[in-house]
């Protein structure tokens, strides 16, 4: 059982001094830590694939929204605001209907990041394996991953890196001195102000004495160390930090419909080709030539991008058609303009003749 001190001893180490440091010396890792602190693990070499044999096209149609389909989306977009009159969607005649249809390329790179740290815990009995077999290569080490494009981060302790060290906080200890009374166990009394004395009457707070029992450790001048816990000795060992990380992009073309492209990041579309594997190549053969520089570009600059310090577990890259319709009708002589886009079917507009307040139009 520990000693109970009321006065700190002249040997305690201070109560916050700076975080104790780790030795640094894993013998097997000593390429793979900078200065103690841990780094990124070069991945293993990356193995590119080859194009895919030539296949055709996927299926792709400019569609339009019939009348119907686009007054009804009308008719539910302006029942959505309360501040517009129903007339021009009820009564509005609608002279055209423009196709402007988009499509939205995505990619998707699923990896993985392996990092060194030092870490010291309070040592309890934990098995002690350092120098007991080889440490394994940081690649070797088996994790348990997360299902594909899903992020996540755990910490793994490296086999074979455990030993054990005296807490140099507290100077094996296992307390420190009591910063808030400097070790003395008691503080100067507020109430009377150090004096004893209160209007002439020996303060109740302090018994007359002008100091009174430090809060902060009750009295005993000393804390039991944040490091070690009042262990005295600190568990010394590797962990291997491991993230997944999902790095997303998209591309979506321009069709200068006057629809802006922030709106569609909201809805779906039909989705015409998808391709899910370890390294993705390239769409080829696509009808939108701008679609297809994207995919080489994105695909190139992810595989650049996460081959050095990370491994790239997935990739996926998917292709869809947005529906996007322009609707011209006229209204009490004059034209106006809303758009039906998506699967949703969402509409967009920035001119609706029929408002009674100065909202912002959406």
């Amino acid at each position: 059982s520990h000693r109970i001190y009321h006065t700190a001893a002249p040997f305690l180490a201070p109560s916050n001094p700076a975080a104790p440091p780790v030795s640094g010396n894993f013998p097997g890792y000593e390429g793979f830590l900078g200065g103690g602190e841990g780094g990124f693990i070069p991945s293993p070499p990356l193995v590119l694939p080859t194009p895919p044999p030539g296949t055709a096209p996927p299926e792709w149609n400019l569609t339009c929204v019939c009348e119907e389909e686009a007054r009804q989306a009308f008719l539910q977009y302006v029942s959505e605001h309360c501040c517009y009159g129903s007339g021009p969607a009820e009564n509005g005649v609608i002279t055209s209907r423009e196709p402007f249809n988009t499509f939205r390329y995505s990619l998707q790179t699923f990896t993985e990041s392996r990092k060194l740290e030092p870490k010291i815990e309070p040592y309890q009995g934990q098995p002690l394996d350092a120098g007991s077999q080889p440490v394994p290569p940081p690649w070797a080490i088996w994790v348990q991953a997360p299902p594909n494009f899903t992020e996540l981060e755990k910490d793994v302790p490296v086999p074979f890196t455990s030993s054990i060290k005296d807490c140099v906080t507290c100077k094996k200890t296992g307390k420190c001195k009591c910063s808030a009374c400097s070790g003395k166990g008691n503080q100067p009394c507020s109430d009377c102000r150090s004096t004893g004395s209160k209007a002439g009457v020996q303060c109740d707070k302090c018994n007359g004495s002008g100091r009174k029992c430090c809060s902060s450790c009750s009295g005993k001048g000393f804390k039991v160390c944040a490091t070690c816990k009042g262990e005295k000795r600190l568990l010394e060992y590797l962990s291997l930090k491991v993230k997944w990380i999902n790095d997303q992009e998209e591309f979506v073309t321009e069709k200068w419909s006057g629809l802006t492209k922030v709106k569609l990041r909201d809805v779906t579309g039909k989705k015409l080709f998808e391709d899910t594997q370890c390294l993705v190549y390239p769409v080829q053969n696509f009808p939108d030539v701008e679609l297809c520089q994207a995919s080489q570009k994105m695909v190139t600059e992810h595989q650049n991008k996460h081959s050095q310090t990370e491994r790239i577990l997935q990739q996926k890259q998917t292709i869809e058609l947005i529906p996007v319709t322009k609707v011209t009708y006229q209204w009490e002589q004059k034209s106006y303009v809303f758009f039906v886009y998506g699967m949703e079917s969402k509409v967009a507009t920035d001119d609706y003749p029929d408002s009674c307040c100065l909202c912002t139009l959406i």
